[in-house]
């Protein structure tokens, strides 16, 4: 099995009407955990067109360290200050960028995460790419996502031109975004990789007497969207994984036959208030059964509601207020723990065992 990685990301679907309009909270302080990806200062200012947000947080564990990103995404710092010292202090700044935007979201070892109020993405880069010459899967994962959310951008916020409302259309943002990144990846340098994708995208519907919460939820691969009913303490959506042949998913770059608009799947997912999303790489699905990710993320919550000596950034109720990121933070931890156990049973080993190998642990 390859050294383990995962990524979890949760949101809670909460209204606008009586909450102040949230902005972006970039997580400044860690990478392995936070509220919501880092965001360009542009990005803050825009006017959301839905009533509803996520309320989110996110976790993150890899045993292996990202690779950096290689120029032109990332300046390696100057040598001395005998070069000009603008060059010494663009080489200060370390985010990486692409067509002289800062990517978004956070690479964890090959994988990707972008948690922002209205799109929940995880990226699986696959591994195999990292001993390969001009390999750089991370580089893909990452650069997809941080496009596919660009797309989903230009629908899900007014504009100072435009406030009419539009279907949301995922398969063919990420279409584009699958364009974008080979674009990037080919000039002025050539790197290779494959990624697969999941994202949720929250949206809404209008009736005569009601808005109501909308998911998009697109998927390609084996990483997992999965919607959760605190109300009914119940999962009530997943997505379905999608395979080549075993410990092979479909995935996006070098060398696949898969594209999004071939191969990607949408569902539409009709939400309530407080629904819990989540957004999750094979770390976490192959380490943990449906059940057992359920009542892990219950459970948090419940604690979350019953505790008062942690920071909460306001109600409690439902996980609001911090919740989510307790959440994601207890779900990692959980799939981390199966998945370094040589003699624990795994969803992963069971798939494995119908395949006719012999592989324990997590």
């Amino acid at each position: 099995m390859p050294p383990f990685k995962a990524v979890a990301a949760s949101g809670r679907v909460t209204p606008r009407v009586g909450f102040p309009v949230r902005r972006w909270r970039s997580s400044q302080a860690t990478t392995s955990d936070g509220t919501t990806t880092p965001l360009p200062a542009a990005a803050l200012s825009l006017e959301p067109k839905s009533p509803f947000y996520f309320d989110t947080g996110y976790a993150l564990y890899a045993k292996r360290p990202s690779r950096p990103f290689p120029p032109p995404f990332a300046s390696p710092p100057s040598a001395s200050f005998s070069d000009p010292l603008s060059t010494h202090n663009q080489s200060r700044d370390r985010r990486p960028y692409v067509n002289g935007e800062m990517i978004r979201g956070i690479t964890n070892g090959d994988d990707a995460v972008l948690v922002a109020e209205n799109f929940i993405g995880a990226n699986d880069g696959v591994g195999a790419w990292y001993t390969r010459p001009k390999g750089h899967a991370a580089l893909w994962s990452r650069l997809i996502l941080h496009f596919w959310a660009l797309e989903a951008e230009r629908d899900s916020f007014v504009s100072v031109s435009s406030k009419s409302e539009s279907e949301p259309d995922p398969i063919k943002y990420l279409q584009k975004a699958y364009e974008q990144t080979l674009q990037a990846t080919s000039n002025p340098s050539e790197w290779h990789g494959t990624t697969t994708a999941c994202a949720a995208l929250l949206h809404h519907r209008t009736s005569k007497s009601s808005t109501v919460p909308t998911l998009y939820v697109t998927n390609l691969g084996d990483c997992q969207i999965m919607v959760l009913r605190p109300r009914d303490q119940e999962m009530i959506y997943k997505t379905s994984e999608q395979w080549h042949w075993f410990d092979c998913p479909r995935q996006l770059g070098t060398n696949s036959p898969d594209t999004p608009i071939k191969n990607a799947v949408m569902d539409e997912v009709t939400l309530e208030e407080n629904d819990v999303v989540l957004a999750m790489s094979d770390g976490v699905t192959d380490n943990l059964w449906e059940h057992e990710i359920t009542q892990n993320v219950l459970e948090s919550i419940r604690t979350w509601e019953q505790r008062s000596g942690e920071q909460a950034t306001s109600d409690r109720k439902g996980g609001a207020g911090g919740g989510m990121l307790f959440a994601a933070q207890e779900l990692v931890k959980a799939a981390r723990v199966i998945a370094e156990d040589p003699f624990a049973e795994s969803p992963f080993m069971e798939k494995a065992v119908e395949e006719g190998l012999s592989i324990e642990g997590g």
